[in-house]
């Protein structure tokens, strides 16, 4: 019975993460499919406005990077199974997310205003591919697994849970971090910008910025050296140059 509820729990725990992610489609560049974007809302001050989305992204990027770290996990899972903990995760993360939508106060000014069509669909262009980018990761690395589903099937079916072996494929052989690449491309390709979007586009990079610093380090204590040769060849998010030929290594990169 545990196994059918842990099943339906990831299930939901995923539902709840598809929601989350299509709407902030819709909410960062505020389209017309969602009922509230980022420059909707009541009108207030600056201050408060300032005030309040701060601590909503600050409560995002708290629950996100301590519940990903291994001493938290190892804590976590006394209390909560480990078939679940991953979509328990995912689920807190998604209903941080709707939250943040529904509470965010617009700061409407305008920073910038791209009037010349041909600028505007660029911009549009690379807001959707940033969008793509990060969807097309996650399944280069492992999608099911990332959010959940795949641990709970697993348990479902009375496997031990087991991760993909890592190897530097495809979008991971140029860059380190190419889903972190997606949400920065589409957070900045704005046609227009307002003060309200500069806010979130701004703290949202200085914190995946942060925390690739505070990921990496946990994989280079987990994975050891074949991490730290991979870190020093592949460039962490701009697919500049590489410093050596490359070399497939059988070890796991979570992301």
């Amino acid at each position: 019975m545990a196994r059918v509820l842990y099943l339906i729990y990831g299930v939901v725990a995923y539902l709840l993460f598809f929601a989350a992610i299509l709407y902030g489609i819709g909410f960062v560049a505020d389209l017309d499919f969602v009922p509230k974007g980022i420059n909707d809302g009541p009108p207030t001050t600056i201050t408060a406005a300032l005030v309040v989305n701060l601590l909503l992204l600050l409560l995002f990027a708290v629950q996100h990077n301590v519940m990903a770290r291994p001493w938290f996990k190892d804590r976590w899972t006394r209390l909560v199974p480990r078939p679940i903990e991953r979509s328990t995760y995912v689920a807190l993360a998604s209903l941080i997310l709707l939250l943040l939508y529904w509470q965010w106060r617009p700061i409407p000014e305008v920073v910038w205003n791209v009037d010349h069509k041909i600028g505007r669909t660029i911009l549009w262009v690379l807001y959707f591919a940033g969008w793509a980018l990060v969807f097309i990761s996650s399944f280069v690395i492992d999608h099911f697994e990332l959010f959940g589903l795949k641990q709970v099937w697993q348990h479902y079916n009375g496997r031990e849970q087991e991760s993909a072996p890592f190897s530097e494929r495809w979008l991971y052989r140029w860059v380190r971090h190419p889903l972190m690449l997606g949400f920065i491309v589409a957070f900045w390709a704005a046609p227009t910008m307002t003060l309200g979007r500069l806010l979130f586009a701004l703290v949202t990079t200085l914190w995946i910025l942060l925390a690739i610093q505070i990921e990496e380090r946990d994989l280079a204590r987990f994975l050891g050296e074949p991490y730290r040769d991979y870190r020093e060849r592949t460039p962490m998010l701009v697919p500049l140059t590489r410093r050596a030929k490359l070399r497939p290594t059988e070890n796991r990169l979570d992301h």
